[in-house]
């Protein structure tokens, strides 16, 4: 009788111990926050450091991917196709988003009742100077003063632009340009562990975060505000499970509650750091993982932190709506669109920044509607609250793109994918990358 040995599966991994500590962590910043508010505001910097070391790997990330990503195909068509086809779905998404939150916004009219104090009016314009900006500095801010600095500077449409342009100049050097792409795989393999190790201060981070957060508020200050934040929350659940599932459903077949459920961990960081850029790294490394190609991934993922904001769409709505009649100076139909639109797109490339949201509500206000810009004073004290359901769907909205644009364009393994969505391919937490990643398919050989 002959038998068949199995392959040996991995160690089991013990970062589950890791997010098991950052929820026990939250729970416990919650608590000190509560007990001791005075004590909790100083831990404040345990939650900026936490986070400031996940920041600092987020562009050495894009750098290398993108370059992976684009180097590695021989046609530009390819990269085009990928790109043209997420921008158009981003604008798509974007517009949903929007509709979605004003129409919730103007059924639930939650800014009626509220006053200003002189504190509000002092928080309003002290964001309204760190949020004001034209379309032509934006533009300008995106070419870097060097190559080199693209990797240094802070700015992640810089480093994205960077790598697309060498990731270009390696597809045109053909097979001479092999040998610097073998270079950058293990750059992105060295990237990744340093990212794996920095992960274990993740319980640190939360606890600090949270603790800090609580203290300054503490719950009586949510109470006039409960109304806002509670149709946000539900506003952004509507958003992710009833269009983004659907959509997700129709083109692919893919439940989205398995794919929420594959990126659970990278919600729970999400939701300790309120950043979704925290989770950036992780997204890349999971959606390869799971069976979507280098090119796709390496678009699409930093685009779409860049250009595809949901969550950010749906927050802008509903925060302008509260504003003008907390103040009792409500917006026309038209006056909404229009501010709405051109925050929007004031907003691209921030959507990983905690507190970029509200600084560019009270830009937006400041050029289109001055005198509303006291108004975001109101808001200041929930907006750690709602920047982390405006950065949870944000992730949403970019897994979810990565998944699609990658059907559409034939660059997703589907038997891989539902393997790895059923968890019968489990991702490597221990390096962050996969060091035996499914057989890729071979490039077409360049022509001069």
């Amino acid at each position: 009788m002959s038998s068949t040995t199995a392959p040996a599966s991995p160690p089991r991994s013990r970062t589950h111990y890791l997010y098991l500590a950052v929820i026990a962590a939250v729970a416990l910043g919650v608590v000190v926050g509560l007990v001791f508010p005075d004590f909790a505001v100083e831990l404040k910097p345990l939650g900026q450091g936490f986070v400031s070391l996940i920041t600092m790997m987020i562009q050495p990330v894009i750098f290398c991917t993108i370059i992976l990503g684009v180097g590695s195909v021989a046609s530009a068509a390819k990269v085009g196709k990928v790109g043209v086809g997420a921008i158009l779905y981003f604008l798509v998404m974007s517009t949903f988003a929007l509709t979605i939150g004003l129409v919730v916004g103007n059924l639930l009219h939650p800014g009626d009742g509220l006053h200003l104090d002189d504190a509000a009016v002092a928080a309003g314009a002290e964001q309204a100077a760190a949020g004001h900006g034209s379309t032509v500095d934006f533009l300008l801010g995106i070419v870097p003063d060097s190559l080199f600095s693209s990797l240094t500077s802070g700015e992640v449409l810089q480093t994205l632009l960077v790598a697309l342009l060498i990731g270009f100049a390696l597809q045109q050097m053909g097979p001479a340009g092999k040998p610097i792409l073998t270079v950058v795989e293990y750059a992105q393999k060295l990237v990744f562990r340093v990212l794996a190790m920095i992960m274990w201060a993740a319980p640190i981070g939360a606890f600090g975060a949270i603790s800090a957060v609580v203290g300054a508020t503490g719950v009586d200050a949510l109470k006039s505000l409960a109304v806002l934040m509670l149709g946000f929350y539900v506003t952004c659940a509507l958003f992710v499970f009833l269009v983004l599932g659907t959509v997700l459903k129709v083109f692919t077949g893919v439940n989205i509650f398995s794919l929420f459920r594959y990126l659970a961990r990278e919600f729970l960081l999400i939701l300790a750091t309120s950043s979704s850029e925290s989770a950036l790294p992780r997204l890349i490394a999971k959606m390869e993982h799971a069976g979507v190609d280098k090119t796709t991934v390496g678009i699409v993922v930093p685009t779409g932190y860049s250009f595809n904001l949901d969550g950010t769409a749906i927050y802008l709505t509903m925060a302008t709506l509260f504003i003008a009649e907390a103040l009792d100076n409500p917006l026309s139909l038209g006056e909404q669109i229009s501010l709405l639109v051109f925050m929007v797109i004031a907003s691209k490339g921030a959507a990983g920044v905690t507190g970029a949201g509200l600084a560019t509500l009270a830009g937006g206000l400041q050029s289109h509607r001055p005198e509303l810009v006291d108004g975001v004073g109101l808001i200041v004290g929930i907006d750690r609250f709602m920047s982390e359901a405006r950065a949870l769907t944000n992730f949403a909205g970019n897994s979810v793109a990565t998944v699609l644009i990658g059907t559409w364009t034939d660059g997703v393994d589907r038997d891989r994918l539902d393997k790895v969505l059923a968890g019968e391919l489990p991702f490597d937490e221990r390096t962050m990358i996969d060091d035996a990643p499914a057989p890729a398919r071979e490039p077409e050989p360049v022509t001069a």
